[in-house]
């Protein structure tokens, strides 16, 4: 088998290839980066589009703020007497209808670019992409992002672009080569008009194409944002493992915590009234408090080894060991720790406990 082959292979095997699309995890990663689908020609685009539409719907009422605010400088402003407090004044004055003017056209682009941007990647508050990171100084790492794939596509978008807006430019204004002619005989609120008309037309036809464009390049980012995202099966793995922790720690983190409930369980064996006990195998500590508990309950059980500790704690602190082998089996197979004795048990237990207290000289 060659060897490219037999690497390959091995590839698969070990999950090396990215061939799997991205987990939700990965995709919750990269977009806490920053890392999305994202075409900036669709925002530019809108922006343009909102303009245009800005100028044509509020296009009149543009004119006659611009032509009102003009006509006051020649009108009221010539002979205006000159002083600080004049002058600050007309600026506040001037200000508040600059606004006034230009609020539909900023209004509407800020709206629209909102949504732009809202519509491809959602609401997104991070501050990771906006950090610094020095890696990023690295001269060679930066010469080949130069040469790379991504940026030659970039390098073809913009020359087809400029290509397209340079066509439109040449097709519109040749178009109305007869009318340039014309623009003699024409006043100038006439060749404002023509000027005006002329600009939209062209704007708009540039929007439209750039927006055509953008929408194309918005699908060639969200491909490229997928292909970037793909994981092999190893990095799925992995990933799993992560989430649910390293089984060996998992192991370690289960036999801790069996060790510490095996500890409280041995702790409470010294305050158990009587260990019932099938020699060898089983062990099960009963408790009895009339006044608290309805019936006897279990407080702690072991097999073979554990049996064995259990029975010499009782030894050590007086607890009375009874050999009862069915009883035992079954109290250890039906019931776990805390748990009272089944009902149809009573009977026995309650003749193991009469014992021991007899023994012990207590009445209950």
């Amino acid at each position: 088998m060659p060897v490219v082959s037999r690497y390959k292979l091995d590839l698969q095997y070990f999950g090396g290839d990215k061939t799997e699309k991205a987990t939700p995890k990965k995709r919750q990663d990269a977009r806490k980066k920053g890392q999305v689908a994202k075409s900036p020609e669709l925002s530019g685009a809108v922006v343009l589009l909102a303009a245009l539409i800005t100028f044509t719907a509020f296009g009149g009422f543009i004119k006659e703020r611009f032509m009102a605010l003009y006509m006051d400088v020649f009108q009221n402003r010539m002979t205006m007497e000159v002083t600080p407090e004049n002058v600050i004044s007309m600026f506040n004055e001037y200000g508040v209808q600059i606004l006034v003017l230009l609020a539909p056209l900023l209004a509407i682009t800020f709206i629209l670019a909102i949504v732009a941007n809202v519509a491809q990647v959602g609401f997104m508050a991070i501050g990771e992409g906006l950090t610094p990171k020095f890696s990023k100084l690295n001269p060679i790492k930066g010469f080949k992002n130069i040469f790379s794939m991504r940026s030659f596509v970039e390098f073809l978008k913009s020359i087809f672009k400029l290509v397209i807006i340079a066509y439109l430019v040449y097709s519109t204004l040749w178009g109305q080569k007869d009318k340039f002619a014309s623009l003699s005989h024409l006043n100038a609120e006439g060749v404002f008009r023509f000027a005006a008309d002329l600009t939209l037309s062209l704007g708009i036809k540039i929007g439209v194409a750039l927006m055509i464009m953008a929408a194309l390049d918005y699908m060639y980012q969200k491909y490229d944002h997928e292909k970037n995202l793909r994981m092999s099966k190893q990095d799925i793995k992995d990933e799993y493992k992560k989430m649910e922790g390293d089984p060996l720690i998992k192991g370690k983190i289960r036999e801790r915590q069996r060790r510490m409930a095996m500890q409280r369980m041995m702790q409470e064996v010294p305050k158990a009234d009587v260990i019932i006990t099938n020699p060898t195998h089983f062990a099960v500590a009963l408790k009895y408090d009339g006044s608290q508990m309805e019936a006897p309950q279990v407080i702690a059980k072991g097999q073979d080894y554990v049996a064995l500790r259990i029975k010499e704690l009782a030894k050590e602190h007086g607890v009375v060991t009874i050999e009862n082998k069915p009883l035992a089996r079954a109290l250890f197979g039906r019931t776990e720790i805390g748990d009272s004795v089944p009902a149809d048990l009573f009977q026995a237990v309650a003749e193991v406990l009469a014992y021991v207290y007899k023994l012990k000289g207590k009445r209950r």
